[in-house]
Formats: structure tokens, C-alpha cells, sequence
């Protein structure tokens, strides 16, 4: 038997939550390393892991083989008074076919949705009836076999292993043998498992139920399960796993392990070669929208824009009519079409009841069609957005349209989708608390038994700006000299170092939902929110769901819009007066005078002292004015903000690399704020196509340097074949594309931004 001929089937990562190390791609290159075809995933209770698992394994090409450690009720699942049986089992389960995977996910729903007692719980009446496509080891030795094999009861292990043939077929059954010396009775149970195996009939596996990659791990394991027990690591009577070797071991540790069973090995590729499951991501999921008799979602969304179009242009000229019928045409061609229909019907719904819609955020508002829908309150014509930074027909995904409502009513609008389209259907998307270095390093340091302030001091030494890396940090000169001089704090960083990013906990994506087709459970398992019980979310993140194809959009509530709302009916009860807030008049002198003055706490995004500083020197004049600030106040773009002041005044020069760049970055004074500009040059100077346009924005943002290079030479052929200057066409990509890409803002979010804030400004000011 040759290393690639073992497999790994009963691995545990990071969304074991706090009790396993590694992330699934590491358990994935873990297996790629050690030569071998296949590797498992089974995790705690949940099946959180398993497409992010699958994606790495088949990017490495590595067989991914999906599973999951159920717990086996002692009982029934519903036990949890005092007095009855409420222990249960592990037990290994692994998906051998489609219909396998699909039990799996109603298996863990149901577990986590009616069996959560301390652990999600399934019974024999789950088993029985979603036991098909499965195939089933016996566990560790905490499962019931593992129990009554430590115990040599014959007669327990022969009731045990008729139950599992009757769930899930007597060609699915393997006793599970590990080598783990520093476990108490393993050695015995895995003799039990073996002798009852040829007396029954049962074939055996070998494991080695890892919870980190490699042995050296294991220190870096063990103050995990200190922080998931909030034990110090010094406390002989705390849980530990360290005194056997929980690894992905080496094919050639376990042939000797197990050479007096090398079947045990030999079964773990059977296994590999019998599970087949497979995903096909580049299909789309979308529900289908109730339309009225007889029509269809393409002739249905077609009568709702033009209804909208008389109403949003009643004068409006042919390009304008061009405009929405190129739009619907791609909508159409795509699929989409439902999609609109649904996001119009429950933004329709949400003004139908009073409640405050956001104009739009995000590349939605520069789709005529969604302006035409009444899901964005935007015009996109007059502020130059495009359609294809929000849909590209070059490059087709799902389009993402994110709505913000008032925040106290945000739920009303989520509960009409339930109840419109089923319970069963919608789902609150879960989200992974990770150790960032900061909470790492104190997690760590509180196991190594480190003082409160002390830990906090050191911490402090790390940046505490998003996205910071503790490597990083470590090569600051004052934490690499901690680091350097004592031995405690090398231990902490270096454990901190592993568990950095890893999975905490599980808890509510703020905004994120999930509408499926059909029962969400033939997509995702789905749980109870850890701290609501009403709150139904998915197992999967969010990344995972887009990649099913589910439609997933967000409902943010923003509480500005709950403020314009309270304003409104503020002055409509003591002035009789009711204010369209969607149809005030854009140029009112007041509103201007107020932001010229930087009067503007509680004016939604202009409320920083630095912002009312460049306001005061800006001296806003029109609705662009704050687009732009909007735009160019965050880290980056804001060394820009200087130039653009003066340039607005007269005070610095305008300057252009080409003069056909004029009418892009005229409106900008020469300077390149918006996504969208970038478009537009790669339009005019290279002959890009928009789309074609918007990918080579995704790749300098992306910052693949083969994407980029490729890129680069197509920008500059295009505009060679433009008769521009080689030269010219490297200038412009390398000075003005490049830079630009990596701060420019999407103009279409800006413009929906800064209505926001003008609205606010304008009720703040009259």
C-alpha cells in the first residue's frame, strides 16, 4: 500500500467552534502534502465548513469527502429534563452520493433546529429516516460503540451495530480504529472492534479523528481548548487533548500503527472512492416572482418599467429610451428579471407602509430599470452612472442590490418576505466571529495565566485598524523586542500566531438574507440564532451561499433614515405640513448655506470634525460637491481632498495627461475620484466595452499580476489600434488607470450617500 492510498477521513477544523485548529484549506493542503488523493471533513454538530471545504480541496486537486460528527441521543432528541438520559454519542458520518449530502443537510437542520441540548442532537427516528446515501463510522471511543467496546459487552455492540445496518444499509457500517496511546482504553476498544468486526462482519477504518495538521500543533490546540474553557493552561485538572497525538499523521506512522490491521488502512480509500458528491456553482437559484395571470417575469418587468418610465421621464429623449430597453434586454437574456421584480415588490410594499427606503446604495442605483422599478430613488442619466459597474454582461453574476431601511422597522420588511414567499424559504445568513490579533494574543495570554493589564499593554502594542495581521505587527521594532527578550511572550505570540483568524464563534450577519427556490434546507442547513431562538439562520456564510447561486441580498437598517422618518411625521403632526423628502428641491439656498458654514452634526456622513472642516473651505455649491466629498473622505483618496478645494476655486491649475481625458475628469476638476471614470477612459482611449471595462477594474483591484499584465497589454493594443501613441496608452494605464483603480469609489453608492445627506441637510436647514 502506497501514502496516496490512505486517506484522512475524519478531520475536524476551525468550525468545530474552539475545540479543532486548522481552516479546511489547510486541512486540504495538510492531505495535498502528505501526498495523498482524498481527504475528509467531519466537523462538530455543524456542516459550516463543507462547501469552503470542497472549494480548496478542488482547487488543489484533492477529492473532497463531506461529512459530519453527529451526536446520537442516548434517547430521543427532544430529552432534556433532569431525571432522563440526556447524554449522547459522536458518531462519524460521511455523504456517499447526492441524495446522501441532502440527507446530511436535514440531518444537521434538524439536529440544531429541535435536538440543541448543549449540542445538536439526532435520534434513531432522524437516522431511520434520512440514514440513505450515507455511510457511517462508529466514532470515537465517547460513541456508544466505542463505550460498549471499552466495556467488552458483546451483546450491546451486537444491538448497536444492528441499528446502524437498519439506518443506513449493512454495506455503510465500518467500526472506526484509531491509534491514540495517551487515550485510556483505546488500544482495548480498537481489540473489541476488530474481534466483533470478523465475527459480524463489519469492516474497520482507521482514523485519527485530527483536530490540527501537525504534531507541533499541538500546543497551539491545547490553548484552544483553554479559551473555549476559559481554563489556564498551568490547571492539571482542566480538559486536555495532550497526551496523544490528535495530528493528521504520516501514511507511514499509521502502516505501522496498524500492521497487524492493515485492512483498517486500506478501507480508508474504498471509502474516498465510493463518495461522490459534487457541486455545480455557475448555476443561479433564483425563487420565481408571483406574477399576475398569464404573463411572464420578462413581460411583467417590462409593463412595470414602462408604467415607471412615463412616470420618471415624461419628456424624455432617445437616448433615454435606449437606455431601459438595453438595460431590460440584458435583465432578460441573464434570468434576472424575477430578481427585480422581487426586490420591487418588497420595496414597493415597505413605502406602502411609510417605512423610509434609502435612494440606493451600491452600483443599483446606476440601473435605469431599478429607478423605474422605484427601487432606487436615483436618476442615473443626469450623475453619469453606468449599468454595467452594477450588472456586466461581459461577466455574469448575480447582480447585488442592497437596500437600507429606517432601523426600527428594517424587521417589518423582512417578516412580508417570510410570510410572502415561506418561512421555510427565507433565512438570516450566520456570520464567524474570528480571533483578530489583537483578541488573539489576549485570549492566549489570559490561558497562559498573564495579568488583566499586563496582557492589555501588550496588546496595545498591536494596531488596532481592521484587517491588522499580528506578523505584521510583530516586525514593529517594540513588539519584535518583546518578542526577541522574553520567553513568555514568545510563547503567547507564537500560539497567537496560529489561532489568529480562526473561528470563535457563530452568531447573525447584520443584514444578510437568503431567498431559495425551495425548502432552504435542499441548500444549507440551517440552526437557531445562538441568542434568539425566533431567528432562523443558514449554516453556510454568506460567500458559500453566492457560490450555491442562493439570491442573497442585504437589509440594512440605517438609523438616519429612521431620523428623516420621525422628522417627517414631527412636522406634518405640528405644521399640517407633509414634505415629499424624495422630491425636495435640489439647489435650496439654506441647505447650501448650512453646509458652506460646516453646521452639519447629524447631517448623515458630514458630521466628522474633519469633514466640517473641508466643507467650511469647500464651500458646497452643488449636489456633485458632496458627491465628491462623500467620496474622497476616507484613507487614501483624502491626500486628494487639498488639490480638489483649490481646484474648485481657481487656486491650482487643471491639468490633463491627454486632452481626450477632459470630458471624463472635467467634472472632477482632473482628478479621478470614481469607479466610474475608469470605465469611461477605458471606453474612450482603448475601445474597451464597459463591461469589458468594469473586469479590468475588478483585476487592478484584485492585484493578480497575470490578470493585470493581461489587462495592461489589452488596454494598450485597444488603443494603439485607436491611432494613440504606445507610449501615451503606458502613461495613461501605469498613471492615471493603475493608481486610480486601487482608491476610486463607485459613484453610483456615493450619489445614493449624498442624497441621504442632503435630505438631512435640507430638513436640518428649513
Amino acid at each position: 500500500m502506497k501514502p496516496q492510498d490512505f486517506v484522512h477521513l475524519h478531520c475536524h477544523s476551525m468550525y468545530s467552534l474552539l475545540e479543532a485548529l486548522p481552516s479546511p484549506e489547510e486541512i486540504v493542503l495538510r492531505a495535498k502534502e502528505l501526498g495523498q488523493t482524498a481527504v475528509g471533513l467531519a466537523d462538530k454538530g455543524f456542516t459550516h465548513g463543507l462547501i469552503e471545504f470542497y472549494q480548496y480541496a478542488e482547487k488543489n486537486g484533492i477529492k473532497p469527502i463531506l461529512g459530519m460528527e453527529v451526536y446520537q441521543a442516548a434517547r430521543t432528541r427532544n430529552d432534556r429534563e433532569s431525571g432522563v438520559d440526556t447524554k449522547s454519542y459522536p458518531l462519524t458520518i460521511l455523504c456517499e452520493t447526492q441524495e446522501g449530502y441532502q440527507n446530511l443537510l436535514k440531518l444537521a437542520t434538524a439536529a440544531a433546529m429541535e435536538g440543541m441540548y448543549y449540542k445538536p442532537r439526532v435520534d434513531d427516528e432522524l437516522l431511520l429516516k434520512y440514514g440513505k446515501g450515507l455511510i457511517a463510522l462508529s466514532g470515537p471511543i465517547t460513541g456508544a460503540l466505542g463505550q460498549a467496546a471499552l466495556n467488552e459487552d458483546g451483546a450491546r455492540i451486537k444491538e448497536l451495530t444492528e441499528k446502524l445496518w437498519k439506518f443506513f444499509g449493512k454495506e455503510n457500517v465500518y467500526y472506526e480504529l484509531m491509534d491514540l496511546p495517551g487515550v485510556s482504553g483505546q488500544a482495548e476498544a480498537n481489540q473489541q472492534l476488530i474481534r466483533y468486526g470478523k465475527e459480524l462482519g463489519v469492516p474497520v477504518v482507521a482514523t485519527c479523528n485530527s483536530h490540527y495538521c501537525r504534531t507541533e500543533d499541538l500546543e497551539a490546540h491545547d490553548i484552544l481548548l483553554c479559551i473555549q474553557k476559559n481554563a489556564n493552561v498551568a490547571d492539571p485538572g482542566r480538559f486536555s487533548m495532550r497526551d496523544s497525538d490528535f495530528s493528521m499523521r504520516p501514511f507511514e506512522e499509521l502502516e505501522k500503527a496498524f500492521a497487524h490491521v492493515p485492512e483498517a488502512l486500506e478501507n480508508t480509500k474504498v471509502i474516498a472512492d465510493r463518495c461522490n458528491v459534487g457541486f455545480k456553482f455557475n448555476q443561479n437559484h433564483i425563487p420565481r416572482f408571483p406574477v399576475p395571470d398569464g404573463q411572464t417575469e420578462d413581460a411583467y418587468i417590462t409593463q412595470l418599467c414602462e408604467e415607471g418610465f412615463k412616470k420618471c421621464y415624461p419628456e424624455a429623449d432617445k437616448s433615454y429610451r435606449e437606455r431601459l430597453d438595453y438595460e431590460l434586454s440584458i435583465i432578460k437574456q441573464v434570468g434576472f428579471s424575477g430578481y427585480f421584480l422581487i426586490v420591487a415588490d418588497f420595496v414597493t410594499e415597505a413605502k406602502r407602509r411609510g417605512i423610509t427606503v434609502g435612494p440606493g446604495r451600491g452600483s443599483a442605483a446606476g440601473s435605469m430599470v431599478s429607478y423605474c422599478l422605484g427601487i432606487t430613488g436615483i436618476d442615473p442619466m443626469p450623475h453619469h452612472l453606468l449599468f454595467e459597474r452594477f450588472l456586466n454582461p461581459e461577466r455574469i453574476s448575480l447582480p447585488d442590490i442592497d437596500l437600507d431601511f429606517a432601523d426600527n422597522r428594517r424587521d417589518e420588511v423582512l417578516e412580508y418576505v417570510k410570510q410572502k414567499y415561506g418561512t421555510d424559504r427565507v433565512a438570516q445568513i450566520c456570520t464567524f466571529g474570528t480571533l483578530a490579533a489583537r483578541a488573539a494574543v489576549k485570549d492566549v495570554g489570559r490561558a497562559y495565566g498573564i495579568p488583566f493589564l499586563e496582557m492589555n499593554t501588550l496588546a496595545k502594542l498591536i494596531s488596532d485598524r481592521p484587517g491588522t495581521k499580528l506578523k505584521d505587527a510583530l516586525l514593529t521594532a517594540e513588539l519584535k523586542s518583546v518578542y526577541d527578550s522574553n520567553e513568555t511572550y514568545r510563547k503567547i505570540f507564537d500560539s497567537a500566531l496560529k489561532l489568529e483568524g480562526k473561528a470563535r464563534h457563530v452568531s447573525v450577519h447584520a443584514c444578510g438574507v437568503v431567498i431559495a427556490p425551495e425548502d432552504s434546507v435542499h441548500f444549507t442547513a440551517l440552526q437557531r440564532a445562538p441568542k434568539d431562538e425566533n431567528t432562523i439562520i443558514t449554516q453556510y456564510g454568506a460567500k458559500p451561499l453566492e457560490a450555491l447561486g442562493l439570491l442573497k441580498m442585504d437589509f440594512l437598517g440605517l438609523m438616519n433614515l429612521t431620523v428623516i422618518q420621525t422628522a417627517l411625521e414631527i412636522i406634518k403632526r405640528t405644521r399640517s405640513e407633509e414634505i415629499d423628502i424624495a422630491n425636495i428641491p435640489m439647489e435650496n439656498k439654506a441647505t447650501f448655506q448650512l453646509l458652506q458654514h460646516g453646521d452639519t452634526t447629524g447631517v448623515f456622513q458630514l458630521e466628522s470634525a474633519g469633514m466640517r472642516r473641508y466643507l467650511r473651505q469647500l464651500k458646497p455649491t452643488a449636489f456633485d460637491d458632496i458627491t465628491a466629498m462623500v467620496s474622497l473622505y476616507r484613507p487614501g483618496p483624502m491626500e486628494w481632498i487639498s488639490s480638489f478645494i483649490k481646484r474648485k476655486h481657481g487656486k491650482e491649475k487643471i491639468t490633463y495627461v491627454h486632452d481626450d481625458l477632459r470630458p471624463i475628469l472635467e467634472p472632477t476638476f482632473g482628478i479621478g475620484i470614481y469607479q466610474e471614470q475608469i470605465l469611461q477612459i477605458a471606453q474612450a482611449f482603448a475601445g474597451f466595452t464597459l463591461g469589458e471595462a468594469d473586469i479590468l477594474r475588478r483585476a487592478i483591484g484584485k492585484k493578480i499580476k497575470k490578470e493585470l499584465d493581461a489587462q495592461r497589454e489589452k488596454f494598450i493594443k485597444g488603443a494603439v489600434a485607436k491611432k494613440y501613441k504606445q507610449e501615451l496608452a503606458e502613461q495613461i494605464f501605469d498613471d492615471v488607470i493603475t493608481p486610480f483603480a486601487g482608491y476610486g469609489f463607485n459613484k453610483s453608492h456615493a450619489v445614493g450617500y449624498a442624497l441621504i445627506a442632503y435630505q438631512t441637510a435640507y430638513l436640518k436647514a428649513n
